[in-house]
């Protein structure tokens, strides 16, 4: 019998529960807790990094920017600018209020409301770019343009961004608006090499900025933004679009009216620049070789006043007179001739005019100073001196007949000629002089020695080497325009003077940095001067010269002609002026046939003397 076994019972299992997966959000959270740490901190070091070296901004305080140094006459005529970058400082308080309102209404409507950095131009900004799938709008304030320009290289990267807007805090926090609005005018470059709102404003109107109308500080607001593109000289087109469009602007913001806004749009806009040329462009370059050396740079870039001796009335005088000479050359079939006159002070020593060529925006070489040419018989009187220093009287008599010299060989026989060819025999000094006979001088330079002319030539200032051979007495050896003109002026005064040309130099602010002095020394007796000018009146009344008379006052001169008629000359004074004038051509070819000194130098410096009444 089968025992049947009672069934075990199995014990119920219950179901499992569910395990936490425990660890996996804690993870996430903590990953993105140390992203955000990370990114700020990386961020914050690029932060730090980026402004650690940020300009001190106290700097603007000692703001100078590179500034036009200006030349004036001794009549106080501004002659010349001299700058780099064609800058005048101007005070943000001297600029009007409707010029400031163009820049403001064009550039940064909100100028007055913000503190350096627009949020709400920005997000417009970003708008009008998200928009137009491009970037068409700035969201750039007046002040961190102006921090740009002061103090950041010109680079689209987030640093410069970042560097921008903290300094445009930092200048909105230590500076009034009008001041960083005048800064602002004052460093924008408007084209045409002109850096700031005074040199625009004389480069596009001619006038100050204090000057300029409504419609003319919309065409200067128009112009920053793109210079060469809205320059009324090259795109006048749209330089006059884009006037409107701010004169609009100003009329919206409510900066203008519809009458002044309606009146300023029928402004023409400009069409020729203003650059200024020099005046009396040869001057200002020697004097500007004369500086360079010693101010270097600042020269060009410091705000220096210059103040020289030029008379301008005088010097526009000396230009008419020279372009009436060549005009007349050119009458006579004499073309392409160059002219130069030299007008000296002859109690101080001061250039009182000075014309260098015919034309100095063709050729800037400067014939006063820098061409060395023969003087012919303009040198003569330095020959006569020496023989009244050595005792002789205008009334001591010379030989004029033939003689000769012989050169290096036997061979080489040198023989002076008279001009008409003809000798006199016994003739007086005077006689020699005024009738201008070669053969005389040469006679009277044997008898004293060469050598001793060359010593009068050096003690009157002559650098030029004056060789020692006969033909030099007939003014054979080289020498500059400018030389003989204060020779001159010592035959007037008696007085080697040094070549003044500038009185005083100040700093922009009218602090003196230099003042010239003038300097002289006496180098002819008085006795022997009024001899002198014996003889070189003479020239005047009885002689070369003779057609100087028509002046109607007492002057003193001497003709010069070289061999070949390749050099004509006039040297002259009264009373008050030594006057040099010189005619030829620069390739020294002949002038023309029988264009003597008297015949074409002589009217040029008439002319110049005859208008040149000087206290």
């Amino acid at each position: 019998m089968v025992e049947k076994r009672a069934a075990r019972r199995v014990p119920r299992k219950e179901p499992a529960k569910p395990q936490k997966k425990r660890g996996k959000v804690p993870f996430i959270l903590g990953f993105v807790i140390m992203v955000i740490a990370l990114s700020l901190g990386f961020g914050g070091g690029f932060l730090f990094w980026t402004l650690s070296d940020l300009p001190k901004i106290k700097m603007l305080e000692e703001y100078t920017p590179l500034q036009t140094s200006l030349v004036y006459s001794a009549d106080n005529e501004l002659l010349a600018e001299l700058f780099i970058e064609r800058r005048t400082f101007v005070p943000y308080y001297k600029i009007p209020d409707h010029v400031k309102k163009a820049f403001i209404a064009v550039e940064d409507a909100r100028f007055y409301k913000h503190k350096g950095i627009d949020f709400v131009r920005i997000f417009g900004a970003m708008y009008e770019d998200i928009k137009a799938k491009s970037f068409v709008q700035g969201g750039s304030t007046i002040t961190q343009q102006l921090a740009k320009m002061l103090f950041l290289k010109p680079e689209r990267s987030l640093e410069r961004k970042l560097k921008e807007a903290a300094l445009s805090l930092q200048i909105e926090r230590h500076y009034t608006k009008d001041e960083i609005i005048g800064l602002y005018l004052n460093q924008t470059y408007f084209g045409t090499r002109a850096y700031g709102i005074e040199a625009a404003s004389y480069t596009y109107f001619g006038k100050a900025t204090s000057d300029v109308s409504i419609a003319e500080a919309a065409l200067l607001a128009a112009i920053p933004k793109a210079p060469t593109t809205y320059s009324p000289f090259k795109n006048p087109q749209k330089a006059m679009q884009r006037r409107n469009f701010v004169l609009k602007r100003m009329l919206s913001v409510g900066f203008i009216t519809d009458a002044q806004c309606e009146k300023a749009l029928k402004e023409p806009i400009p069409v020729n620049v203003h650059t200024r040329r020099y005046n009396a462009p040869y001057f200002i370059d020697y004097i500007r070789n004369e500086l360079e050396d010693e101010y270097g740079e600042r020269l060009y870039t410091a705000g220096i006043r210059i103040y020289t001796t030029l008379d301008y009335r005088l010097q526009k005088i000396a230009e008419k007179a020279v372009l009436f000479g060549v005009n007349n050359l050119a009458k006579r079939k004499r073309k392409n001739v160059q002219a130069a006159l030299l007008a000296v002070d002859t109690q101080t020593g001061a250039i009182k005019a000075m014309v260098g060529g015919t034309d100095f925006w063709e050729t800037q070489f400067n014939r006063v100073t820098q061409a060395i040419r023969q003087p012919g018989s303009s040198f003569k009187p330095v020959v006569y001196l020496t023989a009244l220093n050595e005792g002789y009287t205008p009334e001591s008599t010379i030989m004029d007949a033939e003689i000769s010299f012989t050169g290096s060989s036997k061979a080489d026989i040198w023989v002076p000629h008279n001009y008409s060819h003809e000798y006199n025999g016994e003739v007086t000094m005077r006689f020699a002089i005024a009738h201008s006979l070669n053969a005389a001088t040469v006679y009277l330079a044997d008898k004293i020695g060469i050598k001793k002319v060359i010593s009068t030539a050096k003690m009157l200032g002559i650098k030029n080497p004056v060789q020692p051979y006969m033909p030099s007495a007939l003014g054979a050896s080289d020498l500059t325009l400018l030389e003989l003109t204060y020779a001159y002026a010592a035959f007037s005064s008696g007085n080697r003077y040094t070549p003044y040309s500038i009185v005083k130099i100040t700093n922009k602010n009218g602090v003196p940095l230099q003042e010239m002095k003038i300097s002289y020394k006496n180098v002819i007796d008085e006795g022997v001067g009024s001899e002198l000018k014996e003889l070189l009146r003479a020239v005047i009344t009885e002689g070369t010269g003779n057609a100087a008379m028509a002046l109607n006052k007492t002057v003193y001169g001497k003709t010069g002609t070289t061999d070949s008629f390749a050099d004509a000359w006039f040297m002259g004074f009264d009373d008050r002026l030594a006057v040099g004038v010189w005619v030829g051509r620069d390739d020294h070819k002949p002038i023309g046939s029988k264009e003597t000194g008297a015949q074409a130098a002589l009217p040029i410096w008439m002319e110049f003397m005859k208008n040149a009444d000087y206290q």
